[in-house]
């Protein structure tokens, strides 16, 4: 009975690992654009358009060895109205743009957010752990609420 309880154990806490890595990497491909400054072009984006998908808008560089672009593109999910100005960072070797501040940062670690929501319910059910599972949820609920508020208001 007790190797049984160990293998559950085992295989649930893998379980909860693995979601909070893949949120984490999820998350890091969009998130290291707007967290690690160095070299990378920032500007900014007017929308003129958006499909259902994807909006596409002009750039206008601020930081030096930026080329300005007539058509850039960022994810609809973060997009403001026509006629929006948005801080962008271009994301390396492509016309694609990621939003930067606060409401960019939030918006790249959602996948994050996801993924402690989901591993709250693997470590409650699973691992019997009611109070991480409760500090899982709420940390997740929060990054989730948070994103939503920066970017909707």
């Amino acid at each position: 009975m007790n190797a049984l309880l160990l293998v559950r154990r085992t295989v649930m806490g893998g379980l909860a690992a693995l979601l909070l890595v893949a949120g984490v990497w999820a998350s890091w491909g969009t998130a290291q654009h707007v967290m690690l400054t160095g070299e990378r072009e920032r500007g900014t984006m007017r929308v003129t358009r958006c499909s259902s998908d994807d909006c596409f808008g002009s750039y206008v560089p601020s930081t030096a060895g930026s080329e300005p672009r007539e058509r850039v593109v960022i994810d609809r999910s973060i997009a403001e109205d026509k006629g929006a100005r948005i801080p962008v960072a271009v994301k390396p070797g492509t016309d694609e743009v990621v939003r930067t501040g606060g409401p960019g940062f939030l918006h790249a670690w959602l996948p994050l957010g996801g993924a402690l929501l989901l591993s709250s319910v693997v470590v409650a059910g699973g691992l019997r752990l009611p109070r991480t599972a409760w500090a899982l949820a709420l940390a997740g609920g929060a990054l989730l609420t948070t994103s939503f508020a920066t970017l909707t208001f």
